[in-house]
């Protein structure tokens, strides 16, 4: 039997408990029996496997082979270079994976974030006696005693409880504060228990004795931790094509090295030259530099939306939002600001707007007959506690605080002493307290409609004074009230006799009749201001948001309708109907236009997110408390409120708001789009230059010439004079119109047909015909004639090597330029926003200069200084190059307005 259905007696029985506890002797048994009352983390992998991990990834196996490669030819045949390269391959492997390493061990810690929730101690009875143990002691049979204020250590079922009220929303979703009592209940599971207190919860008004029936990990707060450790995350979109671009480049360079070996071999080159020269092959085409500026460049953008108040705590999040297709949002927090407040006032038979709080000269004037017994219901009926570090000054049920500050709003506060109360209990739905003042005594009433007003006899009139109960006219604006989704309370009043009193717990009945009805109050959590606008970005933008809720359905509706998320009749999903849908029902269902989740527990939503993802969504999702753990996990990019999230929540999540605003997910979506546009530059500056670096290897085993570009100076360009205009090129700031498309797919590429075509077939043709033409013209130059053999150290040859490395680096500076946007011209764009471009460009003529001018550089890359004529040379050829890419822009600009595809 479920142990919420069962009499207290019969549960304590079951327990092998009473009342007064267990013994201290019992207890220590049943700890040695059950274990510790605390969430067990599972075994992780050791710090070291984990650190070698980071070294042992599919791009990461590709440039130790690259090293190894480079080590084998500076073996075979030293002074190439081959010797610094696999030491600079080296390095960028393990700065990369130090990085990685340390961003994964700071982000791995969701378990202790699960521990550090629950409280520390408790207060236990204990033979008979109370005293406060450890929380972790707790064992199953122990009785607590629980006042406002504290959290629940572990499962308990409510024994005895006197105005119990606790806030379960970190388990349950539920954001309004329930009540909860000692009798029996039929409830088809224990988060709707109302006799029951769940770990991870919190009282906020009244006390309870309650008896623990679950401890550690087999409460319900350590099921979803379970749930949570065992949700497999899904690897990024980033991730999937950063391994793709691994395989291919791996595929490419091989297929390059062989066959050139074998071209090498027709031609007649010995066998060991021609091996060597496939490995120099097989290196070049390595893009070392692609890891380190891919890192840098996601690091830099999680800086720019920290500035937006979005925390990325995962680097490849940075680019999954910009593939985001849906937002599953939490409502509360979220979409709406977590704080109750009186949006509407019934008073005298007519609808008000109440005063804004902090209204000028709020010191009760404007305060009508009418209005008098309302406010005074208000400001004086609550279970609060002050709290001067809480806003507001009061601590408790957030609706009795939207209550209060209402009436304090029009300068009226609780006045006179109180005398008696009768506490908010499960089933009365209502509480009252009796307040003495000026010699008279009042009942003061509020709470459920449905309970008060059959209580009333009277109600207030619109001259102050009091007229009989209109059942009809009371309902038809409760009605109004609830299908705008609003909390409706019911305030009422009478003056007690002389001497009567409501201390008497058998005379709640009676003391709580004869009322007079002074009025309803509508509460809502209202939506935050720029939600709406939010909303309407995210349509634009061609992105969906399903509310997924623990709230109720109606409360969601319309809220839902308030912020445009919605029409008059969205499809509803409860909670029972997620659970009994199969895969295909709730993903059709999911498929709806507009779709509201509500009611829905952890594994609830766990599933909505995974049926999107099978329907080839990306799906971002919200949440704040630890039911949200699952599903921010296996999200593709788990978001969590960095102000009333828990810490589960934040660990879970792969980015934090830090303001909780659903406002800032957009503009978070927006950076994560121009994440996406900026790898896509970054990469077509990167490829680019593989070509002018991959050409004058075939040229010199083709055409039987000196070879143009040695590997040293490959490496120049690869780890040098490229890596800062590239990282600018990452760091470009969001494109105008860039929410008004639609998402990529999710079978999108980072890299594919028509960025490999520009790069490589497009614009690597012109640098390397540009490069070629600059180096065989300063051979030419130097009486150099073919067949003429040069050796390394010639002058002649440094000269032209340095020559045709300068011009490449002069052709990118002219791409960088050209790759800020693939289709509009680049004159256009300035440089304000971007100034990392001036400090890219800068870099990259002082390095290329100091390879050139300075003995160092002339020592360590093979290169000597060149005149003021090769320079000239080169700046025709770099000026073609501009011209040829902004026709091709051009000629995709017309295309595109003449409505043909523009690939």
């Amino acid at each position: 039997m479920d142990i919420w259905r069962g009499q207290v007696e019969d549960v304590l029985a079951g327990l092998g408990t009473g009342r007064d506890g267990l013994g201290v002797a019992e207890a220590a048994r049943r700890l040695a029996t059950f274990g510790r009352n605390r969430v067990e983390a599972r075994p992780r992998q050791l710090l070291a496997l984990r650190f070698a991990r980071e070294f042992t990834h599919f791009f990461a196996i590709i440039l130790w082979l690259a090293a190894a490669l480079a080590l084998i030819a500076h073996r075979f045949d030293p002074g190439q270079g081959m010797g610094a390269l696999a030491a600079a391959i080296v390095g960028v492997i393990f700065v990369n994976g130090c990085f990685s390493f340390w961003q994964e061990y700071r982000a791995e810690r969701a378990i202790e974030a699960l521990a550090a929730l629950l409280p520390q101690r408790a207060l236990v009875c204990r033979d008979g006696a109370l005293e406060t143990v450890l929380a972790q002691d707790l064992v199953p049979g122990d009785v607590i005693v629980l006042e406002a204020g504290d959290n629940v250590p572990a499962d308990c079922r409510v024994i005895e409880a006197q105005g119990l009220r606790v806030n379960a929303a970190t388990v349950t979703g539920e954001s309004r504060p329930v009540g909860r009592g000692a009798e029996p209940v039929e409830a088809a599971r224990a988060e709707d228990a109302r006799n029951l207190l769940l770990a991870g919860t919190s009282v906020v008004a009244g006390h309870a004795r309650a008896v623990v029936f679950a401890t550690g990990m087999h409460t319900e707060f350590g099921r979803i931790a379970h749930l949570s450790q065992h949700t497999e995350e899904r690897p990024s979109p980033l991730a999937l094509e950063i391994a793709r671009l691994s395989r291919l480049v791996a595929l490419a360079a091989t297929a390059l090295g062989a066959v050139f070996f074998f071209v090498g071999r027709a031609i007649g080159v010995p066998f060991w030259d021609s091996a060597l020269f496939a490995i120099a092959i097989i290196v070049a085409n390595v893009p070392e530099g692609l890891m380190p500026t891919v890192t840098l460049s996601l690091a830099m953008a999680t800086q720019r939306m920290a500035r937006r108040n979005a925390l990325v705590r995962h680097l490849p999040a940075v680019e999954a939002l910009g593939a985001t297709t849906v937002i599953c949002t939490d409502k509360t927090g979220t979409l709406t600001e977590n704080r109750m407040r009186v949006v509407s006032l019934l008073a005298g038979g007519r609808e008000r707007t109440p005063r804004p709080a902090g209204a000028e000269g709020a010191n009760g004037a404007g305060v009508t007959a009418e209005l008098a017994g309302w406010l005074a219901v208000a400001a004086g009926c609550h279970s609060l506690r002050p709290d001067a570090d809480v806003e507001g000054g009061y601590a408790g049920d957030p609706m009795e605080v939207a209550l209060v500050e209402c009436a304090t709003a029009w300068g009226v506060r609780e006045s006179g002493r109180r005398v008696g109360e009768l506490p908010f209990e499960t089933g009365r739905n209502r509480m009252s307290v009796a307040v003495e003042g000026d010699g008279e005594v009042w009942l003061l009433c509020k709470g459920a409609p449905e309970v008060v007003v059959p209580r009333c006899v009277l109600q207030r009139a619109s001259d102050g004074g009091t007229v009989a109960v209109d059942a009809d006219a009371v309902r038809s604006a409760l009605d109004a009230m609830a299908r705008r989704g609003l909390r409706v309370i019911a305030l009422a009043r009478r003056r007690l006799d002389i001497g009567e009193t409501v201390a008497d717990d058998r005379a709640k009945d009676e003391a709580e009749r004869d009322l007079i009805l002074e009025g309803l109050a509508g509460i809502e959590d209202p939506p935050r201001p720029d939600v709406r606008e939010a909303v309407a970005r995210c349509r634009e933008a061609g992105i969906r948001v399903i509310m997924v809720t623990g709230d109720y359905p109606a409360t969601a509706v319309a809220i839902g309708r308030e912020i445009g998320l919605t029409g008059e009749a969205p499809r509803v999903l409860r909670g029972e109907d997620v659970a009994r849908m199969n895969a295909a029902q709730l993903a059709l269902a999911l498929d709806s236009p507009e779709v509201i989740c509500a009611r829905v527990t952890a594994e609830h939503k766990l599933r909505v997110v995974q049926a999107l993802q099978r329907r080839g969504d990306v799906v971002a999702v919200t949440g704040d408390g630890v039911n949200d753990a699952p599903a921010l996990r296996a999200a593709d990019i788990g978001i969590a409120m960095g102000r009333g999230g828990t810490d589960v929540a934040k660990e879970a999540a792969d980015m934090v708001l830090l303001d909780d605003h659903f406002a800032t997910i957009v503009s978070a979506i927006e950076e994560g789009r121009a994440v996406f546009d900026n790898l896509r530059k970054f990469l077509t500056y990167i490829l680019t230059s593989n070509i002018p670096e991959l050409v004058p290897c075939l040229v010199f085993v083709l055409l039987r010439v000196p070879l143009p570009l040695t590997v040293i100076q490959i490496l120049a360009v690869d780890l040098g004079t490229d890596m800062l205009p590239a990282l600018a090129l990452g760091a470009e700031p969001p494109s105008p119109g860039l929410m008004q498309r639609p998402p990529r797919p999710r079978s999108a590429r980072l890299v594919d047909g028509a960025l490999v075509a520009r790069a490589y077939l497009f614009l690597g043709v012109l640098e390397s015909a540009a490069s070629l033409a600059v180096f065989f013209g300063v051979l030419a130059a130097g009486g150099w004639v073919r067949g003429e053999g040069l050796g390394r150290l010639d002058p002649l040859y440094l000269e032209a090597t340095t020559a045709c490395l300068a011009t490449i680096v002069v052709m990118q500076v002219a791409n960088l330029f050209l790759c800020r946007n693939a289709r509009q011209a680049a004159w256009p764009l300035g440089l304000g926003a971007n100034r990392l471009l001036l400090w890219g460009l800068g870099f990259e003529l002082v390095l290329i200069a100091a390879i050139v001018y300075l003995p160092v550089g002339n020592a360590i890359f093979g290169t000597a200084p060149l005149d003021a004529t090769t320079w000239i040379w080169m700046l025709p050829l770099a000026l073609a190059m501009v011209a040829l890419e902004e026709g091709r822009k051009a000629w995709l600009r017309r295309g595109a307005q003449r409505g043909q595809p523009e690939n």
